[in-house]
Formats: C-alpha cells, sequence, structure tokens
C-alpha cells in the first residue's frame, strides 16, 4: 500500500463497537513483531519510544531521532504507522505543522496529539488548540494525505478518578472543538468508568479512542461502549522491560 492507501485504511478500521486494537509499538523491531501477530496498523506510545532510547517523556527525546525512528518502522511494515507525537515539539501552529510535515514526509498516515501544555503546567485552552489541530490537517492536506489526528485530552490523566464526572462537560466540548478544527479521533486516556465512557461515545461525533488499564473496562465491555479505538500506551513496554530483566537475573544467576 502506499501512504495515502494507507491512511484510508486506516480511517476505516476505526468502527464504534468493533474497535481497532492497537498493542502500542517503540521501534522497527516490535512493529514488525505486531505484524507478524496480525495487527491490521501499528501506533507508537511516546512514553516507550523514549524510554527505549533512554529518555523520560515529555518530548525529552530529540525531534530528528524521533523522525529517524518513524521513517524506519514505516519501513519495515506495509501497514499503516501512527506516531505519538506528543505536543508537536511546538506551541505555535505554524511551527507544529512545520514538524508534522517532517512525519508526512517520512509516509507517517496519523498521529496522537495532546492538549496538555508539554514541560508546563495544565492544558492549552480550547480555542489555542483548536488552532494547532487546524494548521496540522492544513500541513496534511497540503502533502495530499487524509491523516488520522487523534486528538487527545489530558483532563482526566490530569485529574483524580473521582473528579472525572466533573470534567466531562469540559471534555465534551474539547471534543466537539477539535472535530470542527479537522481532527480525526478523540482519545480519553486515563478515563476508565464505563458511564462516563459511554456519554463520551454517545455525545462525540468522531471516533473514541480508550487507553486499556488495568482495573478498567474489558475489550468486550469497551465494544458494548462503541469504543472505536483502544491503545495500550506504555503497557507492552514495560511488559517487555520487566520480562527482559527478570530473564537477564535469571542469566546472571547461572
Amino acid at each position: 500500500m502506499n501512504q495515502t492507501e494507507k491512511a484510508e485504511t486506516f480511517h476505516r478500521l476505526h468502527v464504534a463497537g468493533d474497535p481497532l486494537v492497537l498493542y502500542n509499538i517503540w521501534d522497527a523491531g516490535t512493529a514488525k513483531a505486531a505484524a507478524a501477530a496480525g495487527a491490521k496498523a501499528v501506533a507508537t506510545g511516546s512514553w516507550s519510544v523514549a524510554g527505549a532510547q533512554g529518555y523520560g517523556d515529555g518530548e525529552q527525546i530529540p525531534l530528528d531521532l524521533v523522525e529517524t525512528l518513524a521513517a524506519r518502522i514505516v519501513a519495515s511494515v506495509d501497514l499503516p504507522v501512527s506516531i505519538d507525537f506528543e505536543g508537536g515539539y511546538a506551541v505555535a501552529p505554524d511551527k507544529v505543522a512545520v514538524n508534522v510535515a517532517r512525519l508526512l514526509a517520512c509516509g507517517v498516515i496519523g498521529i496522537n496529539f495532546e492538549d496538555q501544555v508539554v514541560g508546563g503546567s495544565g492544558l492549552h485552552d480550547i480555542a489555542a488548540q483548536s488552532e494547532r489541530i487546524a494548521a496540522v490537517r492544513a500541513a496534511a492536506e497540503k502533502a495530499g494525505v487524509n491523516f488520522f489526528i487523534n486528538a487527545r485530552t489530558d483532563l482526566f490523566l490530569k485529574a483524580k478518578p473521582d473528579a472525572h464526572a466533573s470534567h466531562l462537560e469540559e471534555a465534551l466540548e474539547r471534543g466537539k472543538a477539535y472535530a470542527a478544527a479537522g481532527a480525526s479521533g478523540f482519545f480519553v486516556p486515563g478515563l476508565m468508568d464505563e458511564g462516563l465512557i459511554g456519554q463520551v461515545t454517545g455525545a462525540c461525533s468522531l471516533p473514541v479512542n480508550v487507553m486499556m488499564k488495568s482495573g478498567g473496562p474489558s475489550l468486550e465491555s469497551l465494544r458494548s461502549l462503541k469504543v472505536a479505538r483502544v491503545s495500550h500506551g506504555p503497557g507492552p513496554f514495560v511488559a517487555a522491560m520487566s520480562g527482559f530483566e527478570a530473564a537477564t537475573k535469571e542469566a546472571l544467576a547461572g
């Protein structure tokens, strides 16, 4: 498939009630392993990509290296590749657009794009984040790619679970604004309450992405809640590194 075909395929894989399951990767090797396991698409997790290269999360891994890794992943599998691009490595919309264009040139067909202020505090206000999303959409249209912008809100990650209900109205407002700005999906990591997830999927016009987490809803429950995308965040990387550490201890012990 060429980049255009991969982008269109990725959009079609987002179906409410029959979600695209993404077991997040961090390099070309894990992309190939996911493909061998039957994955229909691959997506990175920023925490995992950074950790695999010895960096912390929060755009600490250099953009040049992110670009190199993205290109290697795209070259390694004949699948749609989405990159967790955090806050776009810039604040100003025009600079975000330039950075996204670099990923588009690598063959990437989508990104996660979050609304928290990376390296700062709080979230970008709705108008500012909408402008940033619109800039990403404009860059994709210039490249002629139906880019999948998975607009992430960090409202729920930054709040304790017992306060999540109080943030629902703002989350829905953000989802509506992000859709109008050109987003393709709405990502609500940290949200685990089935009732609240159901309210998001019921009110949001975009395909909704939920992150699997211990103690959260099962995949079957997320299907019934009309979730369209399920990701695993840093979980796969943590599991892999724990297994490697345990095996190393065993080897050193003889």
